[in-house]
């Protein structure tokens, strides 16, 4: 059970309006609104369910390596991760999000928590020797937080599913207690998520969501944007 303290803790780093730059991105909702991928409730819940599993077999597997690395004070294995996550954004504006959300965090981490694990990796950001991706830096400072790698993963995933679902408050014409309502759904889900990556390593990091992937790229070339992906 986690203390009062640890709880206030998870609630404060994961969220949602944590200053690390999240609203500013919509993980490639906005396109796929302007090319009628997401068009109503059931688009929306069906685009966001396959952004959060694709995220759990990839990102979410290098915020579990990276967390028990930090734990075993082993750095090559934390930039190992950091690589790992940074080389399978196929794009430059998914690149942009990841690194940019990374070293904010770390940043708030250092300034708010004190000198920790993340610290030093943030001097090897700094130095040009890892990229700095957003699920490595939660896992990072949610251990030297004292919380677990479940509260990591599950901040992840729902950090991932609220930004998305905010953007899409914005984007379309929808009510927000429906999206409220997807978010609660999805989040049910990310219990089963867990047990399937608990004991995967960062060489069974995959996902296969194309039309993701083809819409944040058509991202970039769109006239008008109010997102940044």
């Amino acid at each position: 059970m986690l203390t009062i303290s640890e709880l206030m803790r998870v609630l404060q780093f994961g969220d949602s309006v944590l200053p690390v730059g999240s609203f500013t991105f919509s993980n490639g909702l906005e396109s796929a609104v302007e090319h009628g991928v997401v068009h109503d409730l059931a688009s929306l819940r069906q685009f966001v369910r396959i952004a959060v599993d694709q995220a759990a077999t990839s990102d979410g597997i290098a915020v579990l390596a990276a967390f028990r690395a930090a734990r075993a004070g082993d750095n090559a294995q934390i930039d190992e991760a950091d690589h790992a996550v940074f080389n399978r954004k196929l794009n430059e504006e998914m690149r942009t999000m990841t690194v940019r959300m990374g070293r904010k965090l770390v940043e708030m981490a250092d300034r708010v928590v004190g000198p920790t694990v993340a610290s030093a990796w943030l001097c090897r950001i700094t130095a040009h020797e890892t990229p700095g991706c957003y699920p490595i830096a939660q896992a990072l400072v949610f251990g030297s937080l004292g919380l677990s790698e479940q509260d990591a993963f599950t901040v992840h995933q729902y950090g991932l599913a609220s930004m998305m679902l905010a953007a899409s408050l914005r984007l379309m014409k929808l009510h927000y207690l429906d999206a409220q309502a997807v978010l609660f759904e999805i989040n049910s889900e990310a219990e089963v998520a867990y047990q399937r990556i608990a004991a995967s390593s960062l060489e069974d990091m995959a996902t296969f969501a194309p039309v993701i992937d083809i819409l944040a790229s058509s991202h970039v070339q769109a006239k008008v944007r109010m997102f940044m992906n």
